[in-house]
């Protein structure tokens, strides 16, 4: 089939100039780029007045399980994402031996959510992959293989350190996921059993994922107190292995931490400056979202879902966990002190009897219990095995803008989909392009266009897509730039954003005129 996209004002992804001008569309590929005759086109579209964009890239997606129940991801497609980046924060689907299956569960469905109609059986990296391949998905999507599963599969859920044998065994797992196509290697130092590797054990990882010139995707030990350590640490795993470090969801948290912010971006110039390449991503919000028992402790997760159970029945752990939550632990973010309970709201849990907590925050829910915080909280993850999702307050507007104009950055969704989600679910590419281009001016189009799509691509090694160039994957949007905006709020987050007219994955319609249409032509993306 062949398509002529006529008239459009033309952002290329590579921070050239807009300009009008006529895009031709041959199967999955971008074949012309100028002024063309209307003679010998299947399919021609007028997008006089509307802007013509690469689609946008997610760098951070948590639509791992969703994606095999519901392929179509509409929040994600109707603000213009045509590639999302799974297997984000060192816990997601693979690789999964089945004798974890259960705990494992457990310990993700505060994050990705849980489905009992799923087979569970899928193992490897390549197994996920392949189940994907055969779901037929709308969007693209491409996986990191997590620090935490390779931890699972060769030492459990436990907090203890490897062996030489055991080291090169996770190696070799690493191995195994980046030959199938997985685009690199992510961690979160704050979830278990991520949290458990040392240094060493992340620069021994990372010098596999440097031999396929494939990034360490890592939501860092530290975004709040220790995050001056924690920085050095990441540098130092840079230097060390060779490998490419992408921050996730890059931020400095609690207002006591905001006079950091000038040392932590000396900190990005220096690693560049020592030959370590460097990008993060960020979401447009002072608020960022993840699993409530993330509040807990360290210690109290230590050995997974089922052992942290048993240690909220304790009494005397309780008050232990309260202890060390009013006095703090050296190195550990600690949600509580930096945000407090009253900017801590729940946005999912699994059980009908606790719906009534969500949209509200702790205070509000230990209210409605009639409970101090602290057992509410505890009751609530109790109650809910630990799968329970928030969003919490950490940051001003001055600084989301100041990290957003940083040349490292691109943007992402950080999406996780259940319940009553954060905002940026729904409404992280259209706010940026509503506010912080046409409203404030903080970007130009043509700026906010690069980091949304070749930029993303470049820190992932996608070299087919995120450009409109010829030769390159069909994969665009059209949007109108007067009236493209976000609806989504945190009072009311489940809104479609305005204004993107058409989304295009190769070379076919998932969005026309607005309507979402029955294809699913969404690829694997397995780098070689």
């Amino acid at each position: 089939m062949k398509t002529l996209i006529k008239n459009g004002i033309i952002i290329d992804g590579i921070k050239t100039k807009k300009f009008k001008g006529d895009l031709v569309i041959e199967g999955d590929l971008i074949v012309g780029i100028g002024q063309f005759d209307e003679d010998e086109f299947d399919q021609i579209i007028d997008a006089e007045g509307k802007v013509v964009s690469p689609g946008f890239i997610d760098t951070h997606s948590h639509s791992d399980l969703e994606v095999l129940i519901n392929p179509y991801i509409e929040p994600k497609i109707r603000q213009g994402i045509t590639t999302e980046v799974l297997g984000q924060d060192g816990i997601s689907m693979a690789p999964l031996p089945l004798e974890y299956v259960g705990p494992w569960r457990k310990n993700l469905a505060g994050l990705d959510g849980d489905s009992d109609h799923l087979s569970w059986d899928w193992q490897t990296t390549d197994g996920y992959l392949k189940l994907l391949e055969e779901t037929e998905i709308a969007t693209n999507l491409a996986y990191l293989v997590p620090h935490g599963n390779i931890r699972m599969e060769v030492i459990g859920l436990e907090n203890c350190q490897p062996d030489a044998e055991q080291m090169e065994r996770m190696k070799e797992i690493t191995h195994r996921a980046l030959e199938a196509g997985a685009a690199g290697l992510s961690t979160g130092l704050i979830y278990m059993p991520c949290a458990y590797g040392e240094q060493k054990e992340l620069i021994e990882l990372c010098k596999v994922v440097a031999e396929y010139d494939r990034p360490l995707v890592i939501h860092q030990r530290s975004e709040a107190d220790d995050i001056l350590n924690s920085m050095q640490e990441v540098i130092k795993i840079g230097e060390e292995s060779g490998v490419k470090i992408h921050f996730s969801h890059f931020k400095v948290c609690g207002k006591k931490n905001w006079d950091k912010i000038p040392r932590v971006e000396k900190f990005l110039e220096e690693a560049q400056a020592k030959g370590v390449k460097v990008s993060f991503d960020q979401y447009p919000y002072a608020a960022g979202s993840t699993m409530l028992g993330v509040t807990l402790p360290p210690w109290v997760h230590d050995g997974g879902t089922d052992k942290l159970l048993e240690r909220l029945e304790d009494e005397e752990l309780r008050e232990q966990m309260i202890a060390d939550v009013e006095s703090g632990i050296p190195g550990w973010d600690n949600f509580i002190d930096f945000a407090g309970f009253e900017n801590i709201y729940v946005t999912s849990v699994k059980t009908e009897e606790n719906r009534k907590c969500i949209g509200k925050n702790l205070l509000e829910i230990a209210q409605l219990k009639g409970k101090d915080p602290y057992h509410a909280l505890f009751d609530l993850l109790y109650e809910e095995e630990n799968a329970v999702g928030m969003y919490d307050y950490y940051g001003r507007e001055e600084d989301i803008i100041r990290f957003m104009k940083r040349p490292e950055q691109n943007f992402c969704t950080d999406g996780l989909l259940g319940g009553r989600p954060h905002p940026r679910v729904y409404g992280s590419f259209p706010k940026v392009l509503d506010k912080y281009v046409r409203e404030e001016g903080v970007l130009t189009l043509e700026e906010a266009i690069y980091k949304m799509t070749a930029k993303a691509a470049e820190a992932f090694g996608f070299n087919d897509r995120g450009t409109l160039e010829v030769g390159k994957k069909a994969d665009l949007l059209i949007f109108n730039p007067a009236t493209v905006a976000d609806r989504a709020t945190f009072i009311d987050p489940i809104q479609y954003s305005v204004g993107i007219e058409l989304v295009m994955v190769n070379g076919e319609l998932i969005l026309q005129k607005g309507q979402k249409t029955n294809n699913r032509p969404g690829e694997v993306i397995r780098l070689k």
